[in-house]
């Protein structure tokens, strides 16, 4: 039962175990001129409280009504932002538990996203987030993962690039972190993801569609960085999807160059 259908259920008239009696007017039955003046004292002191909520909103920090008769000039501006997004400036992140948190999630969507399908940007990524011990064994088994057979499968080609006309999109998108186990050195932080993956076009038989998994990171300390030293993947877990309708090709291939990925997560 919906709070909607409980609060309907329970709505009947005289609920609250009180019966109301309308007496009619006139036959004898007198007016009560009391309850009329009570209404009028109940009205003037709501006026008044009005009142001075009016003259307190208005007197309120003083500066606020400056600051909005200025015009637009003090509003932030948006702008589009590319699908790819820009790299962030990374100065490391700290040395603890949030830290870690922080890290695993932000190489879950470096990790998982489109950039990995191109072998020298694949390993521009994986040299800067992987564990320097670790770097040429992630490689090649990114290398192997993303094959010449398996970009061909999905509608790639060699280079990871889509056909034209067509827009390919891969992104990974962090709904929580948990830290399994932390240590001086060593950090293991489970990043649970909902990801978008597909080709938009009207001819595509990759449709852009989602998944929920759960990334497994395994992070060591460098001395000044979280970095990676092994990465593992299982599926969900998986909500129940929801009724919202599904879009059509030529609204999610606007989505997707409209709505920037994104680089960073946390």
């Amino acid at each position: 039962m919906s709070l909607g259908d409980d609060h309907q259920s329970s709505g009947d008239y005289g609920g609250t175990g009180g019966t109301r009696v309308r007496l009619p007017e006139g036959e004898g039955v007198p007016r009560r001129s009391g309850r009329s003046s009570s209404r009028g004292l109940v009205t003037v002191v709501g006026v008044v409280v009005l009142l001075i909520a009016a003259i307190a909103f208005a007197n309120r920090g003083g500066g606020d009504s400056a600051s909005s008769e200025g015009g637009d000039a003090d509003k932030p501006r948006t702008s589009a932002t590319a699908p790819t997004g820009t790299q962030p400036v990374r100065a490391g992140f700290a040395h603890d538990e949030q830290g870690a948190q922080s890290a695993a999630a932000n190489y879950a969507v470096a990790l998982g996203s489109d950039g990995m399908f191109d072998k020298a940007r694949r390993h521009e990524i994986v040299q800067a987030l992987a564990d320097s011990g670790s770097v040429g064994r992630l490689q090649s088994g990114f290398d192997a993962d993303y094959s010449a057979a398996f970009l061909r499968k999905i509608g790639l080609n060699e280079n990871g690039k889509a056909p034209a006309g067509v827009t390919f999109v891969n992104r990974t998108l962090p709904a929580g972190t948990k830290v399994t186990s932390f240590g001086d050195s060593v950090a293991t932080v489970e990043v649970w993801c909902n990801g978008l993956f597909g080709l938009t076009g009207e001819k595509t038989t990759n449709p852009v569609t989602n998944s929920w998994f759960t990334v497994t990171m395994r992070l060591s300390w460098n001395g000044s960085d979280w970095k990676v030293a092994e990465t593992s993947q299982k599926s969900g877990p998986t909500p129940v999807p929801g009724d919202s309708p599904v879009s059509g090709s030529d609204e999610m291939s606007k989505a997707v160059q409209e709505f920037g990925g994104f680089t960073y997560a946390r």
